[in-house]
Order: C-alpha cells, then sequence, then structure tokens
C-alpha cells in the first residue's frame, strides 16, 4: 500500500485518536513507511517455522492445587465488620 492510498484519518479514528491536521501530515508517511518495512518482511521464506504465540516458551510457574481444608464459618465471619443470617454484609453499590 502507497502511502498516498493510507487514510490517516481513518486508521486515528481506529485507533481512538485525535490528530490535528498538522499531525495527521507528519504521520502519514511515517505510516508509510511501517506499512513498508512490514511488505520486506512478506518476502521471507517461513514454511519451515512453526507459527508460536510467543517469542519465549511460556512455563507456568504456580504450585499445582492442593485441597486442604477450609475455614469454618465462624472463624471466616470472627473479623468481619458486618454480619446478617452468617453472611458478610457489605454495602450497597447498585441502585
Amino acid at each position: 500500500m502507497a502511502a498516498d492510498e493510507i487514510d490517516i484519518n481513518y486508521v486515528a479514528n481506529l485507533a481512538r485518536l485525535q490528530l490535528t491536521p498538522a499531525e495527521a501530515e507528519k504521520l502519514k508517511p511515517q505510516l508509510g513507511q511501517i506499512l513498508h518495512y512490514f511488505h520486506k518482511l512478506d518476502q521471507l521464506d517461513v514454511s519451515r517455522i512453526e507459527p508460536t504465540a510467543h517469542a519465549m516458551p511460556r512455563v507456568n510457574v504456580m504450585r499445582p492445587d492442593q485441597v486442604t481444608a477450609s475455614l469454618s464459618q465462624p472463624d471466616a465471619l470472627r473479623n468481619a465488620p458486618a454480619q446478617i443470617n452468617g453472611l458478610f454484609m457489605v454495602p450497597k453499590i447498585v441502585e
């Protein structure tokens, strides 16, 4: 896509940006250069490269779940500032 074909105001609207006319004129050639670089990447042969979601392998660093005894209801409510019918009482936030 040539820089002449880029509708910078449309792209800015998609990005939820409000550009002045001077900013739009400054960014239009820059966006054209970025797109030109991406067209260079299209020329690479990636047929033997396996698709990945991340550049580095990611490993779950969390410990495995273990079943343990939970708090009893009186213990859970012991430090509650307010309770009613064995439940935590919280301020109403929806009107």
